[in-house]
């Protein structure tokens, strides 16, 4: 049973990342899930990179045999949804107040509001898929959790418009003024962002300011196949990167967002819950087939191991393409140098793709 504390409305509403590395394309496949995102998806074979307003694309194929997929992340959630109901997996939207309990024991339970009347769940073990505010994590024991966090000093800016993409992938430009990515969720809908500083109020953003501000990050190029139009949404994301250690804690499994946040540069945030889920279900399938724990017991260390390098490459790309407020100008020449060895250097060029498409699983 899965129990979601928003209504079903608001979590296939919700706007979210967009692309998918080659790993997260494979497990759909794999459960029967990619129908539509084959139908509908964008595959990229390549991303763009521009400094000041000059562009260099980095070639998936050629360094990486890979592609990545550009698939909304409310997309997947809307397919997931209708596979749980037609395969009668029992959905409990709006369920309030959820507590866990006894997850030292052999036989631990929920107890939640469905409506006005409290429920019991009673569990052979839980899974905590319940992001960074939910309760799983904090239902571990203090002494158990270790946290590991670094907060930026900035927040994206985003944007989504009914227009088309100023490009056929991905653009992340590095500006004197602060970071841009051009993006997009289909050929008719964009999705743009802009650096801003955390404290920034969404009303002082109207669209036209926006549109302006991109215009110069983007470069006359990029501006000069961009798209205005009114917004459909917009919102202001802190970044931060964030893990919680260990992933497991008796019959609880932390999963996705609940035990890491990556900041969104590296796109990393959904690949990493599926992986996530993909370890557990593996270590679970194993539990009910033969009775071994080795899979349940060895699954902490192995999301871990894969977390941590999705962590590094966020951080690291981040920190290339965004400006901080204490930056000199020693820092700026260094991103300038490595951008520069960036597109001048194929090892370089192979590192960042092998990374950005995503890292094997095992």
């Amino acid at each position: 049973m899965i129990l979601e504390r928003r209504s079903r409305d608001y979590v296939q509403g919700r706007i979210r990342a967009g692309v998918l590395e080659r790993v997260t394309v494979d497990l759909l496949e794999q459960v029967g899930m990619a129908g539509r995102m084959r139908r509908e998806g964008l595959v990229h074979q390549g991303v763009n990179l521009a400094c000041d307003g000059e562009m260099f694309r980095i070639d998936f194929q050629a360094l990486a045999h890979a592609s990545v997929m550009v698939y909304g992340q409310t997309e997947v959630t809307k397919d997931l949804i209708d596979a749980a109901l037609e395969r009668g997996m029992p959905l409990v939207f709006e369920a309030e107040e959820v507590a866990i309990h006894g997850v030292d024991d052999d036989r631990p339970h929920l107890t939640y509001v469905e409506g006005d009347e409290p429920r019991r769940l009673d569990c052979d073990f839980i899974a905590g898929c319940d992001g960074f505010h939910g309760v799983s994590r904090r239902s571990m024991p203090a002494n158990v959790l270790k946290t590991f966090e670094k907060v930026y000093p900035f927040g994206w800016l985003g944007i989504l418009a009914e227009v088309p993409p100023a490009d056929h992938e991905l653009v992340y430009c590095s500006h004197e003024r602060g970071f841009a990515l051009a993006s997009m969720r289909s050929q008719a809908r964009s999705r743009y962002y802009l650096q801003c500083p955390v404290d920034e109020e969404l009303e002082d953003w109207p669209d036209e300011r926006i549109w302006d501000e991109l215009a110069l990050r983007l470069g006359p190029a990029l501006n000069a196949r961009m798209v205005r139009g009114p917004s459909i949404e917009k919102s202001i994301a802190p970044l931060r990167s964030f893990v919680a250690e260990p992933m497991r804690h008796g019959r609880l499994f932390l999963a996705g967002d609940a035990a890491h946040i990556v900041p969104p540069t590296g796109a990393k945030g959904l690949n990493l819950a599926a992986s996530d889920v993909h370890f557990l279900s593996e270590a679970l399938a194993a539990f009910y087939r033969s009775g071994s724990a080795a899979g349940l017991d060895g699954y902490s260390q192995q999301a871990l191991a894969r977390v941590w390098k999705a962590e590094r490459f966020s951080w690291w790309f981040t920190s290339l393409m965004h400006r901080f407020p204490e930056a000199s100008g020693f820092d700026r020449r260094l991103q300038l140098a490595e951008i520069d060895y960036l597109r001048a250097s194929p090892a370089a060029a192979a590192s960042f793709a092998e990374n950005y498409v995503g890292l094997p699983l095992g």
